[in-house]
Protein backbone atom coordinates (compact mmCIF):
# COMPACT_ATOMS: atom_id res chain seq x y z
CA UNK A 1 0.00 0.00 0.00
CA UNK A 2 1.15 3.19 -0.68
CA UNK A 3 1.89 6.46 0.86
CA UNK A 4 -1.15 8.04 -0.65
CA UNK A 5 -3.62 5.21 0.11
CA UNK A 6 -2.61 5.03 3.90
CA UNK A 7 -3.34 8.64 3.87
CA UNK A 8 -6.44 8.21 2.71
CA UNK A 9 -7.19 4.99 4.74
CA UNK A 10 -6.76 7.55 8.00
CA UNK A 11 -8.82 10.35 6.22
CA UNK A 12 -11.83 8.27 5.54
CA UNK A 13 -11.74 6.60 9.18
CA UNK A 14 -11.43 10.52 10.73
CA UNK A 15 -14.37 11.12 9.17
CA UNK A 16 -16.11 8.15 9.93
CA UNK A 17 -15.03 9.34 13.69
CA UNK A 18 -16.35 12.52 13.47
CA UNK A 19 -19.79 11.01 12.09
CA UNK A 20 -19.49 9.27 15.55
CA UNK A 21 -18.56 11.82 17.50
CA UNK A 22 -21.69 13.88 16.04
CA UNK A 23 -23.88 10.89 16.58
CA UNK A 24 -22.80 10.50 19.94
CA UNK A 25 -23.62 14.06 21.33
CA UNK A 26 -26.98 13.93 19.43
CA UNK A 27 -28.08 10.86 21.89
CA UNK A 28 -26.25 12.28 25.02
CA UNK A 29 -28.29 15.45 23.95
CA UNK A 30 -31.91 13.40 24.57
CA UNK A 31 -30.42 11.37 27.30
CA UNK A 32 -30.48 14.73 28.93
CA UNK A 33 -33.74 15.94 27.71
CA UNK A 34 -35.39 12.28 28.86
CA UNK A 35 -33.67 12.63 32.27
CA UNK A 36 -35.24 16.41 32.38
CA UNK A 37 -38.96 15.02 31.82
CA UNK A 38 -38.77 11.77 33.18
CA UNK A 39 -41.00 11.57 36.50
CA UNK A 40 -43.42 13.93 34.76
CA UNK A 41 -46.07 13.46 32.89
CA UNK A 42 -48.83 14.39 30.41
CA UNK A 43 -52.24 15.13 31.83
CA UNK A 44 -54.97 15.92 29.91
CA UNK A 45 -58.65 16.37 31.30
CA UNK A 46 -56.92 15.34 35.07
CA UNK A 47 -55.86 11.85 33.71
CA UNK A 48 -52.44 10.58 32.96
CA UNK A 49 -52.03 9.58 29.58
CA UNK A 50 -48.05 9.05 29.14
CA UNK A 51 -45.73 8.08 31.93
CA UNK A 52 -41.91 7.47 31.86
CA UNK A 53 -40.82 6.90 35.19
CA UNK A 54 -40.55 2.90 34.60
CA UNK A 55 -38.67 3.25 31.07
CA UNK A 56 -35.62 1.50 30.33
CA UNK A 57 -34.94 3.74 27.28
CA UNK A 58 -32.13 5.98 29.53
CA UNK A 59 -30.37 1.93 30.28
CA UNK A 60 -30.84 1.34 26.26
CA UNK A 61 -29.00 5.03 25.15
CA UNK A 62 -26.51 4.14 27.26
CA UNK A 63 -26.04 0.68 26.13
CA UNK A 64 -25.54 2.23 22.46
CA UNK A 65 -23.59 4.69 23.15
CA UNK A 66 -21.02 2.29 24.64
CA UNK A 67 -21.30 -0.42 22.00
CA UNK A 68 -20.98 1.97 19.36
CA UNK A 69 -17.25 3.10 20.89
CA UNK A 70 -16.19 0.29 21.23
CA UNK A 71 -16.71 -0.85 18.07
CA UNK A 72 -14.59 2.58 16.78
CA UNK A 73 -11.56 1.40 14.50
CA UNK A 74 -8.85 0.67 16.74
CA UNK A 75 -6.42 1.95 14.10
CA UNK A 76 -7.78 5.57 14.73
CA UNK A 77 -7.27 4.98 18.50
CA UNK A 78 -3.55 3.81 17.90
CA UNK A 79 -2.39 6.23 15.12
CA UNK A 80 -4.68 9.30 15.56
CA UNK A 81 -2.56 11.25 18.20
CA UNK A 82 -2.61 14.65 17.79
CA UNK A 83 -4.89 18.11 17.32
CA UNK A 84 -6.96 16.56 13.89
CA UNK A 85 -9.83 18.65 14.47
CA UNK A 86 -8.24 22.06 15.18
CA UNK A 87 -10.74 23.96 13.36
CA UNK A 88 -14.08 21.83 15.29
CA UNK A 89 -12.31 21.90 18.55
CA UNK A 90 -11.83 25.85 18.48
CA UNK A 91 -15.50 26.34 17.63
CA UNK A 92 -16.82 24.44 20.17
CA UNK A 93 -13.96 25.88 22.87
CA UNK A 94 -15.23 29.24 21.63
CA UNK A 95 -18.41 27.89 22.36
CA UNK A 96 -17.75 26.53 26.28
CA UNK A 97 -15.93 30.22 26.71
CA UNK A 98 -18.93 32.17 25.97
CA UNK A 99 -21.44 29.81 28.04
CA UNK A 100 -18.71 29.55 31.15
CA UNK A 101 -18.32 33.70 30.57
CA UNK A 102 -22.27 34.87 30.96
CA UNK A 103 -23.51 31.72 33.12
CA UNK A 104 -21.34 29.95 34.71
CA UNK A 105 -18.31 32.48 35.68
CA UNK A 106 -20.88 34.37 37.33
CA UNK A 107 -22.94 31.94 39.42
CA UNK A 108 -19.24 31.04 40.73
CA UNK A 109 -18.41 34.31 41.30
CA UNK A 110 -21.98 34.85 43.55
CA UNK A 111 -21.63 31.21 45.06
CA UNK A 112 -18.11 32.43 46.22
CA UNK A 113 -19.02 35.57 47.55
CA UNK A 114 -22.48 34.46 49.53
CA UNK A 115 -21.06 31.09 50.56
CA UNK A 116 -19.21 30.34 54.07
CA UNK A 117 -15.94 28.90 53.71
CA UNK A 118 -16.93 25.82 55.86
CA UNK A 119 -19.96 25.21 53.48
CA UNK A 120 -17.90 25.87 50.63
CA UNK A 121 -15.50 23.09 52.48
CA UNK A 122 -18.02 20.84 52.72
CA UNK A 123 -19.42 20.75 49.49
CA UNK A 124 -16.16 20.19 48.19
CA UNK A 125 -15.89 17.24 49.77
CA UNK A 126 -19.59 15.97 49.04
CA UNK A 127 -17.72 16.41 45.53
CA UNK A 128 -15.13 14.10 46.32
CA UNK A 129 -17.00 11.66 47.71
CA UNK A 130 -18.79 11.27 44.52
CA UNK A 131 -15.42 10.15 42.73
CA UNK A 132 -14.50 7.69 45.13
CA UNK A 133 -16.64 4.43 43.95
CA UNK A 134 -15.01 5.42 40.30
CA UNK A 135 -11.73 5.39 42.00
CA UNK A 136 -12.19 2.55 43.76
CA UNK A 137 -13.20 0.72 40.60
CA UNK A 138 -10.22 1.96 38.46
CA UNK A 139 -7.49 1.37 41.20
CA UNK A 140 -9.05 -2.32 41.03
CA UNK A 141 -9.08 -2.77 37.30
CA UNK A 142 -5.25 -1.28 37.50
CA UNK A 143 -4.31 -4.10 39.67
CA UNK A 144 -3.95 -1.36 42.91
CA UNK A 145 -5.90 -3.45 45.13
CA UNK A 146 -5.07 -1.56 48.51
CA UNK A 147 -5.96 1.81 47.01
CA UNK A 148 -9.11 -0.23 45.92
CA UNK A 149 -10.25 -1.14 49.56
CA UNK A 150 -9.21 2.30 50.96
CA UNK A 151 -11.06 4.15 48.76
CA UNK A 152 -14.29 2.00 49.00
CA UNK A 153 -13.95 2.26 52.92
CA UNK A 154 -13.99 6.28 52.73
CA UNK A 155 -17.03 6.23 50.28
CA UNK A 156 -19.16 3.82 52.64
CA UNK A 157 -17.66 5.55 56.02
CA UNK A 158 -18.00 9.48 54.99
CA UNK A 159 -21.79 8.30 52.64
CA UNK A 160 -22.78 6.93 56.43
CA UNK A 161 -21.51 9.34 59.16
CA UNK A 162 -20.15 11.76 57.31
CA UNK A 163 -23.72 12.98 55.85
CA UNK A 164 -23.48 12.29 52.46
CA UNK A 165 -20.21 12.93 52.31
CA UNK A 166 -19.99 16.45 53.42
CA UNK A 167 -17.80 15.68 56.12
CA UNK A 168 -13.94 13.85 55.91
CA UNK A 169 -15.28 11.29 58.99
CA UNK A 170 -12.97 8.32 57.16
CA UNK A 171 -10.02 10.67 57.52
CA UNK A 172 -11.08 12.47 60.78
CA UNK A 173 -11.87 8.88 62.49
CA UNK A 174 -9.65 6.53 61.10
CA UNK A 175 -6.74 7.85 59.54
CA UNK A 176 -7.99 7.08 56.03
CA UNK A 177 -6.24 9.20 53.61
CA UNK A 178 -7.62 10.06 50.02
CA UNK A 179 -6.32 8.38 47.28
CA UNK A 180 -5.39 10.33 44.15
CA UNK A 181 -8.36 10.16 41.27
CA UNK A 182 -8.43 7.43 38.92
CA UNK A 183 -10.93 7.30 35.96
CA UNK A 184 -11.37 4.85 33.15
CA UNK A 185 -9.76 7.08 30.54
CA UNK A 186 -6.34 6.35 33.06
CA UNK A 187 -7.07 2.96 32.97
CA UNK A 188 -7.42 2.62 29.40
CA UNK A 189 -4.50 4.54 29.20
CA UNK A 190 -2.72 1.92 31.54
CA UNK A 191 -4.08 -1.12 29.80
CA UNK A 192 -2.37 0.11 26.66
CA UNK A 193 -4.68 2.36 24.79
CA UNK A 194 -3.50 5.23 23.51
CA UNK A 195 -4.95 8.65 23.61
CA UNK A 196 -6.68 9.09 20.02
CA UNK A 197 -7.18 12.69 18.62
CA UNK A 198 -7.83 15.66 21.26
CA UNK A 199 -11.12 16.74 21.11
CA UNK A 200 -13.27 19.72 22.54
CA UNK A 201 -16.40 18.63 24.11
CA UNK A 202 -19.42 20.64 24.48
CA UNK A 203 -20.38 21.89 27.99
CA UNK A 204 -17.25 19.13 29.22
CA UNK A 205 -14.04 20.87 27.82
CA UNK A 206 -10.81 19.58 27.12
CA UNK A 207 -10.72 15.10 26.22
CA UNK A 208 -9.62 12.61 23.37
CA UNK A 209 -11.13 9.56 22.20
CA UNK A 210 -9.99 7.78 24.87
CA UNK A 211 -11.11 9.71 27.39
CA UNK A 212 -14.63 10.41 26.05
CA UNK A 213 -14.83 6.52 26.20
CA UNK A 214 -14.06 6.94 29.78
CA UNK A 215 -16.72 8.77 30.53
CA UNK A 216 -19.02 6.45 29.20
CA UNK A 217 -18.09 3.87 31.61
CA UNK A 218 -17.82 6.21 34.18
CA UNK A 219 -21.35 6.81 34.56
CA UNK A 220 -21.16 3.18 35.42
CA UNK A 221 -19.89 4.18 38.82
CA UNK A 222 -21.68 7.59 39.69
CA UNK A 223 -23.90 7.41 42.66
CA UNK A 224 -25.71 9.91 41.67
CA UNK A 225 -27.29 7.70 38.88
CA UNK A 226 -28.67 5.23 40.93
CA UNK A 227 -30.75 7.69 42.92
CA UNK A 228 -34.37 7.92 41.88
CA UNK A 229 -35.14 11.38 43.35
CA UNK A 230 -34.72 13.59 39.37
CA UNK A 231 -34.88 16.75 41.30
CA UNK A 232 -32.48 16.41 44.02
CA UNK A 233 -29.93 14.41 41.79
CA UNK A 234 -30.07 17.15 39.17
CA UNK A 235 -29.82 19.89 42.38
CA UNK A 236 -26.55 18.02 43.22
CA UNK A 237 -24.96 18.27 39.96
CA UNK A 238 -25.67 21.72 39.30
CA UNK A 239 -24.27 22.81 43.00
CA UNK A 240 -21.44 20.37 41.98
CA UNK A 241 -20.52 22.34 38.44
CA UNK A 242 -20.77 25.38 40.16
CA UNK A 243 -17.93 24.33 43.34
CA UNK A 244 -15.85 22.72 41.26
CA UNK A 245 -16.03 26.37 39.06
CA UNK A 246 -15.88 28.60 41.98
CA UNK A 247 -12.74 26.59 42.78
CA UNK A 248 -10.96 27.62 39.66
CA UNK A 249 -11.61 31.24 40.05
CA UNK A 250 -8.86 32.86 39.23
CA UNK A 251 -7.00 30.30 37.25
CA UNK A 252 -7.47 32.07 34.36
CA UNK A 253 -5.36 34.68 35.25
CA UNK A 254 -2.24 32.88 34.53
CA UNK A 255 -3.34 31.59 31.08
CA UNK A 256 -0.72 33.66 28.51
CA UNK A 257 -0.71 33.40 24.54
CA UNK A 258 -3.31 31.49 22.94
CA UNK A 259 -5.81 30.52 25.27
CA UNK A 260 -6.45 27.12 23.18
CA UNK A 261 -3.39 25.92 23.04
CA UNK A 262 -2.32 27.31 26.62
CA UNK A 263 -5.05 24.73 27.91
CA UNK A 264 -4.77 22.05 25.62
CA UNK A 265 -0.89 21.81 26.50
CA UNK A 266 -1.68 21.86 30.08
CA UNK A 267 -4.63 19.25 29.53
CA UNK A 268 -1.88 16.61 28.03
CA UNK A 269 0.34 17.33 30.83
CA UNK A 270 -2.25 17.13 33.35
CA UNK A 271 -3.68 13.95 31.62
CA UNK A 272 0.12 12.25 31.60
CA UNK A 273 1.15 13.20 35.26
CA UNK A 274 -2.00 11.38 36.22
CA UNK A 275 -1.44 8.09 34.11
CA UNK A 276 1.99 8.21 35.65
CA UNK A 277 1.11 8.32 39.23
CA UNK A 278 2.98 11.27 39.45
CA UNK A 279 5.89 10.43 38.50
CA UNK A 280 7.67 12.43 35.79
CA UNK A 281 9.76 11.03 33.11
CA UNK A 282 13.49 12.82 32.42
CA UNK A 283 13.31 13.89 29.18
CA UNK A 284 16.16 16.06 28.88
CA UNK A 285 18.18 13.26 26.30
CA UNK A 286 21.36 13.07 28.18
CA UNK A 287 23.62 10.21 27.70
CA UNK A 288 23.67 7.87 30.53
CA UNK A 289 27.59 8.47 30.59
CA UNK A 290 27.06 12.15 30.50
Amino acid sequence: MSCTEIDTVFFSQQHIFLIKLFTHSVLIFFEFLLLAISHNSVTINSQIVFDIRNANHLKNLRIMLFITFMITPVVVIAKVQDDKFELLNRAMFNFNETVDLLFLKPLAQLYVRLMPAPFERAVGSMVENLSEMTTAANCGLQGKSRDMFRSSGRFLINTSIGLGGFFDMAHAIFKLQSVPSEDFGQTLAVWGIAEGPYLVLPLVGPSNLRDVSGLMLGSLTNPLNFYSEVKARNSIRALSLVSMRGELLGVEDIVTGDRYIFIRDVYHQKRKYLIMDGVVEDDFGFDDDY
